[in-house]
C-alpha cells in the first residue's frame, strides 16, 4: 500500500496541470522550491577542489584519559552536471576524505557519493530525476525537522557548520518529479528499499543507510505574498505513521527575515527507538512535534546573525536525560548512538547563534562563529572560522571547543578540542 501510495503521489507532482497558463519559459525556468539545486555556471560542466588540513585535537573516550593528537586530511570533491540535451541532465557529486587521526574520531578513509542521477525536462515547467539525489528540506540553519531524508547520510563530518554538514552527505536513490508554476512548486518523491543494512566500507556507495526502507515525500509551496512564501511536506515512512511539516520564512524588514520549521506526527519517542526491549520504556506511539524557529538580520556591510530555538518533543526531557546518563552506560550509548544517527536533538530544548560576515575588515576576508547550546544540560559546542579567499583558492583556520560535564550532548564529545588549518584549491 505505501508503495502504491508513493507512486500516486508522483504522478501526481510530473502530470499536475499548470496553474497559470500565462507563465512564459523563462518565468519558468526561473521558479524553484528549496529543493531545487543551483545551477552550475556555463563556464564550466565540473567543479574540483582539493582540500588539505593539519590541525591539533584534544580526544577524550570513555575511561581513558584526555589525550593530545595531530590531526591531517586530505579531501578531494568532484561535481559534475551537464546538459547531455536540452531535456537531459546528467549530474555527480562524490568526496574522497584521507584521514591520519585517532580512531576515535572516525574512519581513515572515507568516499561519499553524494549525488548520481539524470534528470529529464520534457517541458519548462516539468522535471522527472532518477537516481542517488540529495535532498534538502528546511527554513532553519542550526536544526531541520522536515529534513527528513538526512538519517544515516553523513558517512564523515569534517566541520560542524550546518551548511557543511547539508552538503557533505550521502544522496538517497529515489525518482523525483516536480512542476513548477507561477509562484509555487510540487514535488513527489519515492525512496525504494534496496539493502537491509548499512555498509561502512571506505568505498562503499552505502545505500543501506540511505534506503533501508520503502519513503515517500510530497512536498507543495506557493507564493501568498511578496514576502510570505509558505512550505508543506508530507512523509511517509513504513516503520511509522505519516508525518507532516512546514516551513516558513517572512520578510520582516529590509534586514531582517523571520523563520520558522515544524514537523509533527504521531511515532515512538527516540528512548523507545533505541531501546526496544526495555521494559521501562513505553513503546507508544503518540503525536510529537519538533520545531526550529529564529530570525536572520544582515547589515549593510555583510554581516550575517542568525538566532534560533530548538525543540524536539521526541527527545528525553531533562529529569529521563539527567537519570539516563547516571544509569547503564550500555543505555546511554545507544541513545546516543541513534540521535546521531538521525542528526536529531539529544533532548528537548536547545539554543543555536551563528555569525558570519563577509569581507570583514578587508576584502575577501571571512569570518564565521557558531554557538551550539543544550538548554537542558549547559553544554555548548563553540565553533570559529577565519578564511580568506583567493582567485583559486582559500586558507582558514578553525577552532573548536566543546564544553560540558563528561555525559553531557557535547562533553562527551570525542574532539573535546580542535585547532586546524587548511587550504583549499579549486581546478
Amino acid at each position: 500500500m505505501l508503495k502504491k501510495n508513493a507512486l500516486a503521489l508522483l504522478a501526481m507532482a510530473v502530470c499536475a496541470p499548470l496553474w497559470a497558463a500565462d507563465v512564459s519559459e523563462d518565468d519558468a525556468l526561473n521558479l524553484a522550491d528549496a529543493t531545487v539545486e543551483t545551477t552550475q555556471a556555463e563556464t564550466s560542466n565540473w567543479r574540483i577542489f582539493t582540500e588539505a588540513a593539519v590541525g591539533r585535537s584534544t580526544v577524550h573516550e570513555w575511561g581513558v584519559p584526555d589525550r593530545k593528537a595531530n590531526t591531517q586530511r586530505l579531501s578531494v570533491d568532484v561535481l559534475f552536471d551537464k546538459k547531455l540535451t536540452p531535456e537531459l541532465r546528467a549530474v555527480l557529486s562524490n568526496r574522497l576524505d584521507v584521514n591520519h587521526q585517532p580512531d576515535a574520531l572516525g574512519q581513515q578513509t572515507v568516499n561519499t557519493l553524494k549525488e548520481l542521477y539524470l534528470g529529464w525536462q520534457p517541458q519548462s515547467d516539468r522535471v522527472l530525476d532518477v537516481g542517488r539525489i540529495n535532498v534538502r528540506y528546511g527554513a532553519a540553519m542550526g536544526y531541520n525537522p522536515t529534513d527528513f531524508f538526512r538519517e544515516g547520510a553523513n558517512r564523515a563530518i569534517t566541520s560542524f557548520d550546518p551548511n557543511a554538514i547539508r552538503e557533505n552527505r550521502l544522496g538517497t536513490a529515489m525518482l523525483r518529479g516536480q512542476t513548477l508554476w507561477a509562484g509555487g512548486a510540487l514535488t513527489g518523491i519515492y525512496a525504494p528499499k534496496v539493502s537491509d543494512a548499512p555498509n561502512n566500507g571506505d568505498w562503499s556507495a552505502d545505500l543501506g543507510s540511505t534506503n533501508n526502507r520503502n519513503r515517500w515525500l510530497l512536498a507543495a509551496s506557493h507564493q501568498l505574498a511578496d514576502s510570505l512564501n509558505p512550505q508543506f511536506v508530507l512523509y511517509g515512512d513504513e516503520r511509522q505513521p505519516v508525518q507532516m511539516g512546514l516551513n516558513l520564512a517572512m520578510l520582516l524588514n529590509d534586514a531582517t527575515v523571520a523563520h520558522v520549521e515544524w514537523s509533527g506526527g504521531r511515532q515512538k519517542s527516540l528512548l523507545a527507538q533505541a531501546l526496544p526491549l526495555s521494559a521501562g520504556v513505553s513503546q507508544d506511539e503518540v503525536f510529537r512535534n519538533r520545531v526550529a524557529t529564529g530570525l536572520t538580520y544582515t547589515s549593510a556591510n555583510k554581516l550575517s546573525l542568525t538566532a534560533e530555538y530548538h525543540y524536539n518533543g521526541a527527545a528525553v526531557d531533562e529529569a529521563v536525560w539527567n537519570a539516563l546518563r547516571t544509569s547503564s552506560v550500555v543505555d546511554y550509548a545507544n541513545y546516543r548512538y541513534l540521535v546521531e544517527e538521525q542528526l536529531d536533538l539529544t533532548t528537548r530544548h536547545a539554543a543555536f547563534l551563528r555569525a558570519s560576515w563577509q569581507d570583514a575588515f578587508i576584502n575577501k576576508l571571512d569570518l564565521t562563529a557558531m554557538l551550539r547550546y543544550n538548554l537542558d544540560d549547559d553544554s555548548k559546542l563553540s565553533w570559529l572560522e577565519a578564511r580568506y579567499r583567493f582567485d583559486k583558492s582559500e586558507v582558514a583556520l578553525q577552532w573548536q571547543l566543546a564544553s560540558g560535564n563528561d555525559s553531557s550532548d557535547y562533553g562527551a564529545m570525542a574532539q573535546r578540542r580542535m585547532i586546524q588549518a587548511l587550504f583549499r584549491h579549486y581546478f
